[in-house]
């Protein structure tokens, strides 16, 4: 008996010593557990963790192979949420229980299983693999569900369905970067499960390299990992994928209303010098009626690539150029780069190193690369020390009459790629390696930029940048970077902004035209008709390319850009209105297919994936210029063609002939359209009626239109004009609700426009109005009223012109 004892203990310390000299760490059973309110800590045999409650919907899990640290994140915003819930645990497992879903965590190995309340399983730990560690990567493993799809994570190339591939989050300077690179400028480890009729998000806020496994190379699991700190992911779950896009945007933070003329067409090169080029570019746009609302310097303003500074030679008198294009209705947006030169007697290197406010080498000097400027030292962003000095400097172009900032460069991008990993970053006080502190190193950036420019103008500044992490969108816009000049890479800018809207961020766009290269002029005919429906539409070429504007590709592509052009600024109204449903909701202006229409197969199939919604209402068919007939997908539904008002039903293909002069759009049945006249710029007042284009359909559906000053953040005061407009289908009535906000409307009348519908039977407004508020115009121009070019025929449709209706009515049909 005692040698069996014997052999029994030396198994058993065996098995143990095998644990240790494992490649290897799994995080084991779990040994001990405490439960306190909405938090359980537990420890297992190798690993310690944490389970919240942060709201019914979302579930954080942290897990480490040491006591878990420091509870910061640079993405996360909101705390846990008081929530009805219960815990209970027995001998094998522990059991959650909110009223969206129930998880289990069975203690014997340590693995979760997240379920529906009536028993279906949304996610679970693959088995036998769980949570472990190799050296400091930790990983956990997913079991991936039959026919399971993923989207989301951003910044990605490839398909909009990432099943069967692998991707990597560093930021990195990608010039020219191929269709299926990765990684590219920003780093969101944020994706969206879909399976069985059933929808789930996981983000992983973890700022060291992440990796996503989709079924790359193998056919049992998904997963993800980070090369160094803790397991930390956020589970939500929520029957709509569009209820978990608000969720993860109600943790990660959402966007602020932008300025409205941020909102028009911006026209960019690299680069516009001197001051002469910029005005004839300006007047140019002009003179060719075609909108604008901004005109971007790159690097070639700066004295020598200096930040901070202007070239007195081209730009002898930067405020008053910039006050001269402010009187044509354009705002300046300016580059800037993180380097700064390390010159003698330069303001802001001497106050830099003054105040101490570079990132360092564990032997405190200043870490020194090169970039534009030559030698370079960088400000600490991760520091509030680096972000005030920032702050305070970025002064400097609103003193010049700058609107907009641009951060560029900011992965961080240096000659030779290859930043020291022994670089010391403050990490806001908790000191971090490089490795740590890289992929929110352009966010932080871009966030001292934002806070900089609201300090020094109390106003809405328009901020983009090209690096980022997940909540980015709190403080900036963001573009795709430096793509080329082709086919594919006009459609993959498009599945970009969708995915990048899909993981939260809503004001997103892409260089027109392409960055590197010369684009034929069919492309360039077909991107800035693609651009029209960009959330930010930016055209942009680079440096030693053919000229890009409008006017450059001959007279029939100056028509088809301004007819397009001319579009955006009808629809600016509705675009708004969007944005404050970003601001409100978290939902994108870009939408890919899938967040509607989530379990219809066909919109993941790589013919359709290049389809999208801008916003609610218009459904967006982009090809290539050099297609003659191209095949759509249209989801459930009605869908009318925008610029005939023929019907398609939903859930059918077709294939129709393509045309340059018309990019596919179509308009989704019960929509509600607001539109102004047209405008040549967002500084010019529109006329007094704003036109509602109603789409008949049976569907219900409620538009909330919005306005406010487009410029400050008196809204957030109540300042705003709010008015929800609601198409009830099965009462067959429209009605426009009361006024909400103390904003007075830029509008006086109404013209609401019918689409579809045969007849009109009577208009209420509480009581029956005069005949001498009434007007029917049979045919009109739907989207200029005032007959100016523009891309829409005619049609034979019915308006009603409302008078000074600011009280709630209803129209019934």
């Amino acid at each position: 008996m005692k040698r069996l004892f014997f052999y029994l203990f030396c198994f058993v310390i065996a098995l143990s010593a095998d644990a240790q000299n494992s490649p290897v760490l799994v995080a084991g059973n779990i040994k001990t557990v405490n439960i306190e309110k909405q938090k359980i800590t537990f420890q297992t045999d190798h690993a310690y963790g944490e389970i919240t409650i942060f709201s019914p919907s979302i579930i954080r899990v942290r897990l480490d192979k040491k006591i878990l640290g420091n509870d910061f994140s640079y993405a996360v915003v909101m705390p846990p949420q008081q929530t009805k819930c219960s815990i209970k645990q027995d001998d094998k497992k522990i059991t959650i229980l909110t009223d969206s879903l129930s998880t289990t965590i069975s203690k014997k190995p340590f693995a979760i299983t997240f379920y529906t309340l009536d028993g279906k399983v949304i996610n679970e730990d693959e088995k036998g693999l769980q949570h472990s560690w190799v050296a400091e990567e930790a990983t956990a493993y997913k079991h991936m569900q039959e026919a399971e799809r993923f989207i989301g994570l951003g910044e990605k190339t490839g398909n909009l369905d990432r099943r069967g591939n692998g991707y990597t989050n560093w930021n990195y300077d990608a010039f020219g970067y191929s269709t299926g690179q990765d990684p590219l400028y920003s780093s969101i480890p944020f994706y969206i499960g879909i399976h069985h009729g059933l929808n789930y998000g996981i983000f992983l806020d973890n700022t060291y390299q992440t990796d996503f496994n989709f079924g790359a190379s193998n056919n049992r699991f998904s997963s993800f990992s980070a090369q160094g700190g803790e397991l930390n992911y956020y589970f939500i779950y929520h029957k709509k994928l569009a209820d978990i896009i608000g969720s993860y945007t109600t943790l990660t933070g959402r966007m602020k209303m932008p300025p409205l003329w941020s909102l028009g067409y911006q026209q960019n090169r690299y680069s516009y010098y001197p001051e002469t080029e910029v005005m004839r570019i300006a007047q140019t746009l002009r003179e060719k009626k075609i909108p604008a609302d901004g005109i971007t310097l790159d690097i070639h303003y700066m004295d020598q690539y200096k930040l901070f500074t202007w070239d007195k030679t081209r730009f002898g008198d930067p405020l008053a150029m910039n006050k001269k294009l402010n009187a044509m209705g354009l705002r300046t947006t300016v580059i800037v780069d993180p380097g700064i030169k390390v010159e003698k007697g330069y303001d802001a290197y001497e106050d830099g190193v003054k105040k101490g406010v570079f990132v360092k080498y564990p032997d405190s000097s200043d870490f020194t690369a090169q970039v534009w400027p030559g030698w370079c030292h960088f400000p600490d962003f991760t520091a509030v020390k680096g972000r005030d000095w920032w702050k305070e400097k970025i002064s400097f172009f609103s003193n010049t009459g700058v609107d907009g900032i641009w951060n560029d460069m900011n992965e961080i991008a240096s000659w030779g790629q290859k930043m020291p990993s022994n670089i010391i970053f403050n990490y806001d006080g908790a000191l971090a390696s490089h490795k740590q502190a890289h992929n929110v190193y352009g966010m932080q950036m871009a966030r001292a930029s934002f806070e900089g420019a609201i300090a020094a103008t109390h106003k809405r500044p328009f901020n983009l940048t090209r690096a980022g992490y997940a909540g980015l969108q709190r403080y900036t816009a963001i573009w795709t970077g430096d793509n080329r000049s082709e086919e594919d890479h006009m459609l993959l800018g498009v599945r970009l902004m969708s995915s990048l809207g899909v993981s939260g961020v809503a004001f997103t766009g892409m260089d027109i035209g392409g960055f590197t290269g010369n684009p034929s002029v069919s492309l360039y005919a077909r991107w800035i008709q693609i651009g029209a429906f960009n959330p930010y539409f930016r055209n942009h070429t680079a440096v030693n390319t053919k000229s890009s504007e409008p006017w450059s590709y001959g007279e029939e592509v100056t028509e088809i850009s301004r007819n397009y052009i001319n579009l955006r600024y009808h629809l600016l109204p509705y675009l708004y209105a969007t944005f404050n449903e970003a601001v409100n909701k978290g939902l994108p202006v870009v939408r890919s297919l899938a967040i509607d229409y989530t379990f219809e197969p066909k919109v993941y199939n790589t013919q359709f994936q290049n389809q999208f919604l801008f916003g609610q209402a218009f459904l967006v068919a982009p090809f290539e210029s050099t297609k003659d007939f191209g095949n759509i997908y249209f989801p459930q539904g009605r869908w009318y063609n925008l610029y005939n008002d023929e019907q398609e039903q939903g859930d059918t293909e077709k294939i129709i002939r393509l045309n340059l002069h018309k990019l596919p759009v179509f308009v989704k049945e019960s929509s509600i359209v607001p539109m102004q006249s047209l405008v040549q710029t967002t500084a010019e007042k529109p006329t007094d009626t704003l036109v509602i284009h109603i789409y008949k359909g049976e569907l219900n559906n409620s538009f909330n239109y919005y306005e406010d000053d487009g410029e400050s953040y008196n809204y957030e005061k109540g300042d705003f004009y709010k008015r929800n407009i609601i198409y009830d289908a099965v009462k067959k009535q429209i009605v426009f609700d009361k006024v909400e906000g103390s904003f007075k409307s830029k509008f006086t009348k109404l013209k609401v426009v019918f689409h579809g519908f045969t007849a009109i039977d009577k208009i209420n407004a509480g009581k029956t109005l005069k005949d001498d508020f009434l007007s029917f115009l049979n045919p009109i121009s739907r989207f200029d009223p005032q007959g100016t070019a523009s891309p829409i025929e005619g049609c034979k449709v019915k308006s009603v012109i409302l008078e000074n209706i600011s009280t709630r009515f209803e129209i019934k049909y």
